[in-house]
């Protein structure tokens, strides 16, 4: 009998144990991301024979295309530790603006389709004749950076942000933030050099 009441006691024990430990339920946490570890900002000029100069980030690596094939003046800002890369193009204006400018446009607004929003900001420097947009696209696009700058006459400069990833803003929102900082510093340093 004694050894019946203590088995008892332990069932009852350990009932009120469960009973005890379903009260409140749990609830799953939330997806996270990883630590994007961001680079001091500092600067060095582009110091290439091109049309044009500008401010680049020193975590950034230029790439230019030496083959045969590849269009002058063209090169890529590669920003391994993010992998992601600044597609850089260069036209010369020979009556051709308007064409260049639409196309530029039509660029920005195809990502208008994954876009939540896109919000365009006009650049001027009239002391160095450098006129621009930068579009930035909300959402989930391919590109969340586009960029335009000119100076109406000879020069029309072109530059679009990629990531090697599938496009998640959330997970990516630092490092756009980060690079846009960058990309802005990219065309208020914009010259022209006249060959």
């Amino acid at each position: 009998m004694y050894k019946a009441v203590l088995n008892l006691l332990f069932v009852i024990g350990a009932i009120l144990f469960f009973l005890n430990s379903c009260g409140t339920p749990g609830s799953p946490k939330p997806r996270g991301y990883f630590r994007i570890d961001l680079p001091q900002k500092e600067y060095k000029n582009l110091d290439y024979l091109m049309p044009y100069s500008f401010d680049y980030p020193v975590y950034g690596e230029l790439e230019t295309d030496v083959s045969r094939d590849a269009e002058p003046y063209w090169m890529n800002l590669f920003f391994p530790q993010f992998e992601a890369r600044v597609h850089i193009s260069y036209k010369p204006v020979e009556d051709n603006l308007y064409d260049l400018y639409e196309d530029n446009i039509r660029f920005a607004y195809n990502h208008a389709v994954k876009a939540d929003a896109i919000e365009e900001h006009y650049f001027q420097d009239k002391e160095n004749d450098v006129y621009g947009m930068l579009f930035e696209i909300k959402g989930n696009a391919a590109s969340p950076l586009q960029f335009f700058a000119t100076d109406s006459t000879n020069h029309f400069l072109r530059g679009s942000l990629y990531f090697q990833t599938q496009p998640n803003r959330d997970s990516l929102a630092p490092v756009i933030d980060f690079l846009t900082i960058d990309m802005i510093r990219l065309m208020e340093t914009i010259r022209w050099n006249e060959n």
